[in-house]
């Protein structure tokens, strides 16, 4: 069984899949919209020298989050 960690806790280079969403106000609506939903793989592919924001690649396209934002998503580590 895999474990469930928080989106920003992923290493540059490692993939996970999106199990959940804790947001609740009008932040959980635009990372839905940019493709965090149930099941979508998302691999972290870098990160800012300070380490906040990281960047996610996700369906594609290369999405820049903040730590307090990745840390709402709940993600399966491959």
């Amino acid at each position: 069984m895999t474990e469930a960690i928080r989106l920003n806790q992923l290493k540059t280079g490692e993939t996970g899949k999106v199990i959940a969403l804790n947001q609740l106000d009008h932040m959980r609506r635009r990372l839905q919209d940019i493709g965090f939903v149930d099941g979508t793989v998302v691999e972290c592919i870098a990160k800012s020298p300070l380490g906040n924001p990281k960047a996610y690649l996700i369906k594609g396209a290369v999405i820049a989050l903040r730590n307090e934002d990745s840390e709402q998503i709940l993600i399966e580590r491959f």
